[in-house]
């Protein structure tokens, strides 16, 4: 660990400082509100999905609803984040999905949800999550000192990491209380969802307090949204370590993601849990997240930045195989805390990089582009969840890894782009 750490570690009064901006405060309890209503959704739909047709295709169908968006709309959210008040688009978009759940949760507590009721719905949620998630990004740069940027990246990445732990836990068990031992009945799935609204309720009203209205570039009202568009794209592919770092997204939305979908399926069919024990994975995830971002926090300016990006890949790979293999929850929990913990490092890390060498007039819009390639993860998704439905689920899990492990090598081995993301940062140091 000496080699990795340097002397510039986050102080603890960097945090006091960071939490004592009333802005960013509120902004990261809207943020956190979010996150918690995220993952305990993940959770009950999931659990009811499967529930209703025991099937791990139509949990992938589902997720399909809630990722295509993403790609259709991402892009256009980067334009959002530019031309409109970043405060204004994002306190908008959690009013309209506290007013969708408010709906959805009575629909399932009435007994009247079908499998397409989620379809809708996940389209609607990934429509509105494409479209402001940018200026989400964008917007803790105009809140904060340039020098604690990176104390407000770590203290968001700890917090969205709290709620993968106590979210899918505290859905799981509320699911269970409220069923009082009959989990096949849609009661205790409704009342998660009248929670889930409350907690967007509370994410936007958070952000309308912050007083900062994020206001858009002036220069941006006069183009078009197809010309900003193209301008981001261009900008990635005129500066290689950008572009690198892209493609190192890729991957792992294609196979590092799919995992969360079919845990509720491995869950029942291959360790035969409850609705208690999802949550415990779920949670042990959100366990190996948060002490990954915690460590990634703490090891300040660390060298070979871009070997530690492809390094957690690997790491990723390798731990998502593993969970294929487990048969017991105690395993199953140690394997997944490891996926929780790569993949909060390697996300963590690449976002982090592209921060540091992006031109600060164009961060929604780059933002706006990972955010179209998250939207992806459905292709990797459906051939997945087919093995699933031909073999088993743990089967499906293992071939994830395999295949995850192998497209990492080809893109290292053949892109002297991913090989080289960590070096544009010494022209960004020096400009600063």
């Amino acid at each position: 660990m000496r080699g990795l750490v340097t002397t510039n570690r986050l102080p603890t009064h960097h945090i006091h400082n960071a939490l004592k901006r009333r802005d960013f405060l509120c902004l990261l309890t809207g943020n956190l509100a979010q996150s918690f209503a995220m993952n305990m959704q993940q959770i009950a739909r999931g659990w009811l999905v499967y529930t209703l047709t025991s099937s791990p295709m139509a949990l992938a169908w589902v997720t399909l609803s809630f990722a295509l968006p993403q790609i259709l709309f991402s892009l256009w959210g980067g334009v959002l984040a530019d031309r409109f008040p970043k405060r204004r688009v994002l306190a908008g978009a959690q009013m309209l999905n506290c007013v969708a759940t408010l709906a959805m949760a009575t629909i399932i507590i009435t007994d009247h949800v079908t499998f397409w009721h989620f379809i809708w719905f996940g389209v609607f949620n990934g429509t509105i999550l494409a479209s402001s998630a940018p200026a989400r990004w964008s917007f803790v740069p105009e809140l904060i000192p340039r020098r604690l940027i990176f104390t407000a990246m770590a203290l968001n990445t700890t917090g969205n990491n709290l709620a993968r732990i106590l979210g899918p836990a505290f859905a799981g068990f509320l699911i269970a209380w409220a069923a009082t031992g009959d989990t096949s009945t849609t009661f205790g799935v409704g009342i998660v969802y009248f929670v889930i609204a409350a907690l967007y309720f509370v994410s936007s009203a958070s952000t309308s307090l912050v007083r900062n209205p994020g206001l858009p570039h002036l220069e941006g009202e006069r183009k078009s949204s197809l010309h900003q568009i193209t301008e981001g794209l261009r900008y990635v592919r005129a500066h290689p370590p950008v572009f690198g770092l892209i493609i190192l997204t890729i991957v792992p939305f294609l196979f590092g993601m799919p995992l969360n979908t079919l845990i509720p399926a491995f869950n029942e069919d291959i360790l035969g849990g409850g609705p208690d024990d999802l949550g415990l994975l779920m949670s042990a995830m959100g366990i190996g997240a948060i002490v990954g971002s915690l460590m990634l926090a703490a090891s300040g300016d660390m060298k070979h930045k871009g070997v530690w990006l492809i390094a957690t890949s690997f790491g990723w790979a390798a731990a998502i195989a593993a969970f294929g293999f487990t048969g017991t929850v105690p395993f199953a929990m140690l394997a997944i805390a490891m996926v929780g913990w790569s993949s909060a490092w390697n996300m963590s890390l690449s976002r982090g990089l592209l921060q540091m060498q992006v031109d600060g007039s164009m961060r929604g819009r780059i933002m706006s582009i990972d955010m179209f390639l998250h939207g992806l993860m459905p292709i990797g998704i459906v051939p997945i969840s087919l093995i699933a439905e031909a073999y088993d689920v743990a089967t499906a899990l293992i071939a994830t890894g395999v295949l995850f492990a192998l497209l990492l090598t080809g893109l290292v081995v053949m892109s002297t782009a991913v090989r080289r993301v960590d070096e544009g940062l010494v022209a960004v140091k020096n400009s600063v």
